[in-house]
């Protein structure tokens, strides 16, 4: 048997998650802190904290939906509608490609090309169950897209402030080329809160897409049994946007939810961070990791070219 954790390692764990809380801890420090504990100190009670994290995230997208008006939540699910359905095409296809290219399995190399294509590793573990893939295969592709999702959170707002990008752009280009939505909305909200308005709504447009995904995929492959699990929380941020937007009694409540929600995703950045082993990433192995690498470069310059073409 594996030897219990330490409580004191425990204790210390959980006690710098809610240092993360703090006003002043931003969303890359967060992560930062998460992965320095990872490595110097090692994973603790990760069964709880994996569970604490998802809950912490969806609560978190929801309570951020209270400081978004309702009006720009409609505008820029609407308007990234197009530019999502051409994106998770194309993404689909090359990463399929790649993955024949570099010789990965056949499974891995779908579960990276979905994660790249709509959100992550909750496209990946929605989609693993219908493939009927390993627990092998499945933490290989989760190891991929965290790594690709850590570099993202510091070097999206530096490129975007390097190229000017104007925060509508910012948000546009973060919420397609991003993988998870922890991630898009600590990019977002580190460039500025008119991008955060935009990646937000644009983002959980994007991960509805899932639905329709693991559908097409149960038919083409043939394994159902698979459970969808609904991502009911999207539809929660879209109501507190429209209560804030259009119930004022609330207004003194508000700015206060968001606050919450913005600590709330320090912390689940922390936990993200912590998440993350060293045998975790010796499991990705190089050609699966260079399928991740080649299909995220892929995405986010033709996204960065088409943001800055087209949106203003």
């Amino acid at each position: 048997m594996p030897e219990a954790t330490p409580k004191w390692k425990i204790a210390l764990f959980w006690g710098l998650a809610a240092a993360c809380a703090l006003p002043w801890i931003t969303p890359p420090l967060a992560l930062f802190a998460g992965l320095v504990f990872a490595f110097v100190i090692g994973r603790a009670d990760p069964g709880r904290a994996a569970k604490v994290q998802k809950f912490l995230l969806q609560a978190s997208v929801v309570g951020l939906g209270f400081g978004i008006q309702f009006g720009a939540v409609v505008q820029a699910g609407s308007t990234g509608l197009a530019i999502t359905a051409a994106s998770l095409v194309a993404t689909m296809g090359l990463g399929l490609l790649l993955a024949h290219w570099l010789q990965v399995g056949q499974t891995t190399g779908r579960l990276i090309s979905t994660g790249t294509a709509i959100c992550g590793g909750s496209a990946i573990a929605a989609m693993g169950p219908v493939l009927g893939a390993a627990a092998g295969e499945m933490s290989v592709a989760l190891g991929c897209v965290f790594v690709l999702n850590a570099v993202a959170l510091f070097v999206f707002p530096a490129i975007g402030h390097a190229l000017h990008l104007a925060p509508v752009q910012f948000g546009y280009w973060a919420a397609i080329a991003i993988h998870d939505t922890s991630s898009v909305v600590g990019a977002a909200a580190r460039y500025s809160p008119e991008a955060l308005a935009v990646a937000v709504p644009v983002k959980l447009a994007r991960a509805l897409w899932i639905l329709p995904m693991v559908a097409v995929a149960a038919m083409l492959v043939r394994k159902p049994g698979g459970k969808t699990v609904v991502p009911w929380f999207i539809f929660l941020f879209v109501a507190a946007s429209a209560l804030a937007s259009f119930v004022p009694v609330g207004a003194p409540a508000y700015p206060w939810l968001v606050q919450a929600a913005k600590a709330g995703l320090a912390v689940t950045l922390f936990l993200i961070g912590a998440g993350l082993s060293r045998e975790s990433l010796k499991s990705v192995g190089w050609r699966p990791f260079a399928q991740g690498v080649a299909l995220w470069v892929v995405v986010s310059l033709v996204s960065l070219w088409a943001v800055r073409q087209w949106v203003r």
